[in-house]
C-alpha cells in the first residue's frame, strides 16, 4: 500500500492532470457495472431507449435512454453534447412531479450520454401533469402517445424532454435552434401556419388530438408530412391543415362555425375569432385551399358519448391560441364531474384481462457492450409485439387495450376519463 502511495505521489508530482484522470476512471463506474441490459424498448430521433434493471439491492426497473452521436454522412464524429440532451437533462434535474418521468442519473462513458430514468411499462395521458410543466415555465412541445407513459401500478407520467423549452425569460426564441416542433398529428395550426412565436396552448392542442385519440383509438388528424427541402426550408403542411379543416372547418377570422349545433356557441362570441390568423406566415397558402364546414359535433357524438365531452374537446381545439383551455381550466371542466370520474390509478376497477399488456423488447438493436440478460432473468415475462409501420404517436398503444387484441372494445370508452383528469 506504501508502495501505491508512492507512485501516486510521483504521478501528481509529474502530470497532476494525468493522475487526476487516473483516478477519476478508477473511481468511475460503466452503465454495464451497475445495470443489466434486458432488451431494446424503441429508437427516436434523438437516441434509443432501453430496459434495464438495476444491480443494487432493490433490483429495480430502470428506462436507460442513450444519445445517438451525431452523423455525417454514414461517419460517426463526436462534437460534444447536443442541444437537445443538455436541455433534457437541465429540465429533469430541475423538476419533481408524481405525474413526470423522474430522472435518476446521468452517465457519461466513451463519449456516449446515458440517461438512467424511472421504468413504466404503457403510453398514455395525464393532465396533472402537465399542469406541473406549465406551472414550471416549460413547454413540452412534443406532446403525443409515445411520450405518455403509464407505471404497472396505473401512475401516468409524461416523458422525453428533449424538445421542452422554457418560457419564463429565454435565453433565446422558441424559434431558434427547433424550426419543427410537435410530431405532425399533433401540431397545433398555429405551427402548421408558420408561426414562430407560440405559448403553451400547443401543448393543449395536442392534449386534444390524444384525447380524441383515446375515443376513436385511432388519430383525429392523420395527415401525411411534408419534408423539408435541402436547404432545411419548413414546407407548408397542405395535407395535415386539410385533416384538421375537415373535422373544425376553415378558419376565417374566427373558430369555425358548427352547423350541426349553432346554438352552443354564438358566432360573434370572443372565443370563437382568430384575429391574428391574417398574420400568419401561410395564411394566403391557406386560402387557396377549398373551404370546409365543421363537423366536430357529429364527430364527437358518435365517440365522446356526451355533450360535456363534445364541448371539452371543442374547447381544446379552439383555432385561436388565446381563447383555447389552459391545462389548469381543462382539469375543472365539468366533463371529469361525470361518471366515471377520472382516479390516480388509470387501472382502477379495470378487470385483469383489459389491462394492457407490458412493453415488447428486443435484442436486435442491443450493443454489444451492453451484455444480453440469461434466458432465465427473462422467463415467463410477458412481452407480446406491437403493430408494426405504425407512424407518428405509437397509436398501437391504443389497440393493444382490449383483451383479444382487437382495436378497443365495447366498454371502452368508460376507461379513457381515468387517463386523462
Amino acid at each position: 500500500m506504501m508502495e501505491d502511495r508512492a507512485l501516486q505521489m510521483s504521478l501528481f508530482a509529474q502530470d497532476p492532470m494525468r493522475y487526476y484522470r487516473s483516478k477519476r476512471d478508477s473511481a468511475h463506474r460503466r452503465v454495464g457495472d451497475k445495470y443489466n441490459i434486458l432488451g431494446f424498448i424503441s429508437s427516436g430521433t434523438y437516441g434509443r431507449v432501453y430496459k434495464a434493471q438495476s444491480k443494487e439491492a432493490d433490483s429495480k426497473i430502470h428506462a436507460i435512454k442513450k444519445f445517438k452521436p451525431d452523423k455525417e454522412g454514414d461517419v460517426v464524429t463526436y462534437t460534444g453534447i447536443s442541444q437537445s440532451a443538455i436541455r433534457e437533462i437541465a429540465l429533469n434535474r430541475e423538476i419533481s412531479h408524481e405525474n413526470v418521468v423522474a430522472l435518476k442519473e446521468v452517465i457519461l462513458e466513451d463519449k456516449s450520454i446515458y440517461m438512467v430514468f424511472e421504468y413504466a411499462e404503457h403510453d398514455f395521458l395525464l393532465l396533472n401533469g402537465l399542469l406541473y410543466l406549465h406551472e414550471c415555465h416549460i413547454i413540452h412541445r412534443d406532446l403525443k402517445p409515445a411520450n405518455i407513459l403509464i407505471t404497472s401500478s396505473g401512475i401516468v407520467k409524461i416523458g422525453d424532454l428533449g424538445l421542452a423549452r422554457l418560457t419564463h425569460e429565454p435565453l433565446q426564441p422558441l424559434f431558434a435552434g427547433d424550426k419543427v416542433v410537435v410530431t405532425i398529428w399533433y401540431r397545433a395550426p398555429e405551427l402548421l401556419l408558420g408561426a414562430k412565436h407560440y405559448n403553451k396552448s400547443i401543448d393543449v392542442w395536442a392534449v386534444g388530438c390524444v384525447v380524441a385519440e383515446l375515443a376513436s383509438l385511432r388519430p383525429i388528424f392523420k395527415g401525411e408530412e411534408a419534408k423539408l427541402d435541402s436547404k432545411k426550408n419548413v414546407p407548408f403542411q397542405k395535407d395535415q391543415l386539410l385533416k384538421i379543416f375537415e373535422v373544425l372547418g376553415t378558419p376565417d377570422g374566427k373558430w369555425f362555425y358548427d352547423i350541426h349545433n349553432p346554438s352552443v356557441k354564438d358566432d360573434s362570441t370572443p372565443e370563437n375569432l382568430w384575429p391574428s390568423i391574417k398574420d400568419m406566415p401561410e395564411y394566403h397558402s391557406m386560402k387557396r385551399l377549398d373551404p370546409y364546414t365543421a363537423r366536430l359535433y357529429e364527430w364527437c357524438h358518435l365517440r365522446m358519448k356526451t355533450p360535456q365531452g363534445y364541448e371539452f374537446l371543442k374547447s381544446l381545439f379552439a383555432y385561436n391560441p388565446d381563447a383555447r383551455l389552459s391545462a389548469h381550466d381543462a382539469l375543472k371542466h365539468r366533463w371529469f364531474q361525470e361518471e366515471p370520474k377520472p382516479t390516480r390509478n388509470a387501472f382502477h376497477n379495470l378487470p385483469n384481462h383489459q389491462v394492457p399488456p407490458h412493453r415488447r423488447i428486443t435484442h436486435e438493436e442491443v450493443p454489444s457492450m451492453m451484455p444480453l440478460p440469461s434466458a432465465a432473468a427473462n422467463a415467463g415475462a410477458q412481452m407480446p409485439n406491437m403493430s408494426q409501420g405504425q407512424r407518428p404517436g405509437s397509436a398501437a398503444s391504443f389497440g393493444s387495450m382490449s383483451a383479444d387484441g382487437r382495436a378497443g372494445g365495447r366498454d371502452s370508452h368508460i376507461r379513457k376519463k381515468t387517463r386523462l383528469g
